[in-house]
């Protein structure tokens, strides 16, 4: 493209140029990308069909589910599309679109994981005011208190981001529309953009962080001034799962996004990528089940309740 024109498309660079791994790759994100629909889906089908799951933690999983589908939705696609048929293009309104409903459903992910600890913190430390504390309209509030504020922080690095002019190339060296390939595409000075990635997204995760932290803290002491070996363990298996979640979520972002342009390998973010935006919402459904005995107990009594009206 000449240097006087703005750009109106983009092509995405993909995970690599080799012709044979085209199609081995397509097949592998295939399965991933199924993995996480019937995951994701299936523990919100789960919940809503078991009257036993209808609980706060449940229903913050059932959205934590809904948020992972959408977040891999927003990207997944597009890349297995890339890899069958070679067509990389994507029109600039199509890449703010990725974009913004990855921010959201992530940003949104990570209010979520806050939502939960703090659900955990009173449901160990406060046991005899759970009910009172934790009802429908208080879940219901902090769900989509969760949602607003990551719909919010996305509008705001959307904005910010296609504000900038794309005058030298179009082609993104990345497998799908995500902020540091494209603030290295532009041709604007970035530095403000920089600074709202860093503050802003550094503040979120700094606050959601001490949330987390402090709430486990607490949860921590209460655990260990249990007298039974069976209650402590109970309460460690309901918050292992989360904390597994939380640290594997969080360590990739603060990998991808707190650092300057300057210290970003592309080949290194898009490998952070594949396991930011395609494997962690296929490992969630799974940590949450394969570590709790509601959800398999529940399961159970589901295909067991099958094969009886068969």
């Amino acid at each position: 493209m000449e240097n006087d024109s703005e750009v109106n498309e983009f092509i995405l660079g993909g995970l690599t140029d080799a012709p044979e791994l085209q199609v081995p790759l397509f097949i592998m994100f295939t399965i991933i990308y199924l993995t996480t629909l019937v995951g994701n889906l299936g523990m919100v089908a789960l919940i809503s069909w078991d009257s036993h799951l209808h609980t706060p933690m449940y229903f913050f999983l059932s959205n934590l589910s809904l948020v992972d589908f959408g977040y891999s939705s927003a990207v997944t696609p597009k890349m297995m599309a890339g890899l069958l048929t070679g067509d990389k293009v994507i029109s600039y309104n199509g890449c703010a679109a990725q974009m913004f409903f990855f921010m959201a459903f992530a940003s949104a992910e990570s209010y979520l994981l806050a939502v939960m600890a703090y659900d955990r913190y009173e449901a160990v430390c406060k046991p005899l005011h759970y009910a009172i504390t934790m009802t429908s309209s208080v879940c219901a509030t902090l769900a989509m208190g969760s949602f607003v504020c990551g719909f919010l922080q996305s509008c705001i690095h959307t904005s910010c981001t296609f504000s900038l002019s794309f005058c030298s190339s179009n082609v993104i060296h990345h497998f799908f529309c995500d902020i540091p390939p494209l603030l290295a595409l532009s041709c604007s000075a970035i530095h403000f953009n920089e600074l709202v990635v860093f503050i802003l997204g550094g503040l979120t995760i700094f606050f959601i962080l001490v949330v987390i932290l402090t709430s486990y803290l607490f949860i921590s002491i209460a655990i260990l001034r249990m007298r039974s070996a069976e209650s402590r363990q109970k309460a460690f298996s309901t918050c292992a799962s989360h904390l597994t979640a939380v640290s594997i979520f969080f360590g990739t972002i603060i990998f991808m996004y707190l650092q300057p342009s300057s210290s970003h390998s592309m080949d290194t973010d898009k490998m952070a990528s594949v396991f930011y935006a395609t494997v962690i919402p296929m490992l969630n459904p799974l940590v949450y089940s394969l570590r709790n005995k509601e959800v398999k107990s529940s399961a159970f009594r589901k295909v067991t309740w099958g094969q009886r009206l068969s």
